[in-house]
């Protein structure tokens, strides 16, 4: 191709912030010298873009199936704005560079920000906020911290549990995302703030959980209106949306206010947020950006969670022999041990896998953007001016048959064996991200969810609804719709279990999962 097309004019950007990027949403004509060579879905129509036939309940859902027609690069118009989409393994790895590409706030993030500020999901990489807030709490999610962590998650499974008992006695299947909703939220607030929401005493949601999921589903259905339509069309929803962003606002000043009058809590996120200086420049949190650290924290630290472990619980009752051989490892490595210690999850190996295998499929944040932070090419091929970006779909670079093989559709968490893991290339697995801004929580939600995998499979026997198909909720994160699962207690381990971590059956004695199950699709 032409030189000329190549040199990356950017004179077209000329609106600038502190950082000399475009203010603002930047439509991919802006920073994409060579748009034209990247496809987009045939029936385009003036105005409206590629609207056709979508769904603005299932954008991320309809953007993977335009994936698999278009391929591993492409582009999405709607209502004036062009968004470019990547999600080849090459591509997505070419992003991951950090000396090129940054985190973009995109759409549906910056959507957040009225209720989220500079928080360090919402930050935009220049607020100085972020690497403040950064610096003064990754101590919270180290080793020590994560292992004083541990009795409270502990404490609060038992609650699930108790809870789950009392359905299961009464004959009653159980609600999958909406007791891991609960579970997860008063994991965070227990953990980091020292708060309980009583979530598993309340027949219904907690009012956070129903203003959270508004805000975020809010967020969301400004994605597909025009932003001059918005106060017509989304009148009655942009009310409901400041009464939900006042009622978690009110929250946490609420649980800030008291955690100053009774002083300090026992060293958790909170007590460093609000007492802990950064080590090199003395500074501290402004009262304000705690305020938006806690909701982001309360917000993103359950939501996502609860969705990981909402599909591992569909996979392992819709796959009855991995689920015996989870539980046989959980048995062989616990043994009769009540309360399992912290050094004991992470020796729950083969479990991992099937959490890791529940995140390739079904990321709970299932895309993630990145900017040019200078003029370059993406991957040898596409030009890309300063300012530049693009979306990542986790959920298909999961999928891309170059990296996970034709049946990457099928469920089968040998995928993360080690031998299979080191053969693979790199940042070809993201579910938290990448680079610096990826998820500061990563090893608390993975904790947290093989834990309380291991306790729910030691414990019960999972009943699949035999009729139910899955359907993914999309609301920035997402969910598996009406999940519901039968149990059945089973016998505590026999006695004289070793508790030792023993290696795993071999895998020969698990029966191959194939795509033509009759039962499932090939997406189960």
């Amino acid at each position: 191709m032409a030189e000329t097309t190549r040199t990356m004019d950017t004179t077209q950007t000329t609106q600038t912030g502190e950082t000399g990027l475009p203010k603002g949403f930047r439509s991919a004509e802006l920073g994409w010298p060579e748009l034209d060579r990247i496809p987009h879905p045939p029936r385009r129509v003036p105005l409206l873009g590629d609207v056709l036939g979508m769904n603005r309940r299932t954008p991320l859902q309809d953007s993977m199936r335009l994936a698999r027609d278009l391929g591993p690069v492409f582009r999405r118009r709607a209502f004036g704005k062009e968004f470019v989409f990547v999600w080849g393994a090459a591509l997505a790895a070419d992003l991951a560079d950090e000396s090129r590409f940054a985190k973009h706030v995109g759409l549906g993030v910056a959507n957040l920000r009225p209720i989220a500020g500079d928080g360090l999901f919402t930050a935009y990489n220049h607020e100085p906020n972020w690497q403040l807030a950064h610096d003064v709490l990754a101590p919270g999610f180290s080793r020590e911290a994560m292992a004083g962590y541990h009795g409270m998650m502990l404490a609060v499974a038992e609650r699930l549990t108790g809870h789950w008992d009392r359905e299961t006695a009464a004959g009653r299947t159980v609600d999958v995302p909406g007791d891991m909703t609960k579970l997860t939220l008063e994991t965070i607030a227990r953990t980091g703030f020292g708060h309980d929401f009583g979530s598993f005493e309340r027949d219904r949601p907690h009012p956070f959980v129903t203003a959270m999921v508004g805000t975020l589903t809010y967020a969301q259905r400004l994605n597909s209106v025009p932003g001059p339509l918005v106060p017509l069309l989304l009148r009655s929803a942009a009310r409901r949306n400041a009464a939900d962003m006042t009622y978690l606002n009110r929250t946490v000043d609420d649980l800030v206010a008291a955690r100053r009058r009774t002083g300090r809590g026992e060293g958790d996120l909170l007590d460093r947020m609000l007492d802990t200086a950064h080590p090199e420049t003395g500074e501290r949190l402004s009262a304000e950006n705690v305020r938006k650290q806690v909701i982001t924290f309360l917000v993103a630290g359950h939501e996502t969670t609860s969705g990981a472990l909402s599909f591992a619980l569909y996979y392992l009752a819709r796959h009855p022999e991995i689920a015996a051989r989870a539980r046989a490892e959980v048995d062989r490595v616990w043994g009769d041990t009540e309360r399992p210690a912290y050094e004991q999850v992470a020796k729950l190996r083969y479990l991992r896998r099937v959490l890791d295998e529940s995140l390739r499929l079904w990321p709970t944040a299932p895309a993630y953007a990145r900017e040019a932070v200078r003029d370059t090419v993406l991957a040898g091929d596409h030009p890309m001016r300063r300012g530049a970006w693009a979306l990542v779909l986790t959920p298909m670079l999961h999928r891309d048959p170059q990296v996970w093989g034709e049946d990457a559709e099928r469920f089968d968490p040998d995928r993360f064996e080690a031998g299979a893991v080191r053969a693979r290339p790199p940042h070809t697995f993201k579910p938290f991200g990448t680079g610096a801004r990826a998820c500061i929580g990563r090893q608390f939600a993975l904790h947290e969810a093989t834990l309380v995998l291991g306790l729910l499979l030691r414990r019960y026997d999972l009943r699949a609804d035999p009729a139910y198909r899955l359907k993914v909720v999309e609301r920035l994160t997402v969910i598996p719709e009406g999940l519901r699962l039968g149990l059945e207690r089973r016998q505590p381990p026999r006695e004289g279990a070793t508790g030792h971590d023993e290696a795993a059956p071999d895998r020969r004695s698990v029966p191959a999962l194939r795509a033509e199950c009759p039962v499932h699709r090939p997406a189960d």
